[in-house]
């Protein structure tokens, strides 16, 4: 059952990040086993950059469709490659809402990404919003198998900002909870006039089902990536350049120099250097 290989991939290959385990697992969970699902899955990762958002969603796509990401049922938006001109959104609007009729219409079960949230025009994503709800029919497809998956910096600093003040508060990563991080990520995400979830139904209508937190990582978890990309290039595991790389990348706040500013981002270039 893929389920479980997802769940063992999960927790050997994903650095430091319980709440996006357990909010990922429990929401494909439910929805894979329910063969009447009364709405699609819609689930919205938050983090800043290089803290797993792409990698997680690559990865369940890689176990639910044959070909992954290269799946004919897995539809990947980027408002930079795909909607960058504000002045053309209603065009925008009409074409991504009958992209998403038209696939749906020849799969239920189908992926919908939607990259970078926060530079999505206000106002463009609400064209999907009868999908994603419950309504028994939208144009006659039956579409509530689908999966959506909104990635976002957005709230990230927030997610730091509450993890810092947890850390200092004496708690531990492993102890923070969602209800810690929801109020933050809310304001953050949702309340603002620039973000792309800006005033829309989605939020208004409660149809995101799972928001996912991505903690800032620790300089640890930065040294565990560190081994899996020396691994993956079949490059030798020494100690030292392991330590090296992970001390060459920016850390905040100032004084303590606790979590990675660009999480496990840029360490596969940084390897190079040491070779």
């Amino acid at each position: 059952h893929f389920v479980s290989g997802l769940e063992f991939d999960l927790a050997t290959n994903l650095v430091g990040q319980p709440l996006v385990r357990q909010q990922v697992m429990k929401g494909l969970r439910e929805f894979l086993e329910n063969p009447n699902p009364v709405k699609p899955l819609v689930m919205s990762f938050h983090g800043s950059t290089g803290t797993g958002k792409t990698y997680v969603s690559s990865m369940l796509i890689r176990y639910l469709f044959q070909r992954g990401l290269q799946s004919p049922y897995v539809h990947h938006f980027s408002p930079i490659v795909h909607f960058p001109h504000a002045e053309l959104i209603e065009q925008y609007k009409e074409s991504l809402k009958r992209w998403i009729q038209g696939n749906l219409t020849n799969c239920g079960r189908s992926a919908f990404l939607f990259d970078e949230m926060d530079k999505m025009h206000p106002g463009l994503i609400d064209v999907i919003t009868p999908f994603l709800g419950p309504s028994w029919v939208v144009y006659g497809t039956n579409y509530r198998k689908a999966i959506f998956i909104f990635i976002s910096n957005a709230g990230g600093e927030q997610i730091n900002n509450v993890t810092l003040a947890l850390w200092r508060a004496r708690k531990d990563r492993e102890e923070i909870t969602l209800q810690d991080l929801e109020p933050a990520i809310s304001k953050a995400v949702f309340e603002n006039p620039q973000s792309g979830f800006w005033k829309s139904g989605i939020i208004h209508e409660h149809l995101i089902d799972f928001v996912v937190p991505f903690l800032p990582l620790k300089h640890h978890h930065v040294k565990q990536c560190v081994i899996s990309e020396l691994i993956q290039q079949g490059l030798e595991v020494r100690p030292g350049v392991v330590q090296e790389v992970a001390d060459s990348i920016p850390y905040f706040p100032e004084e303590e120099k606790l979590f990675s500013s660009t999480g496990c981002k840029t360490v596969a270039s940084r390897i190079s250097f040491f070779f």
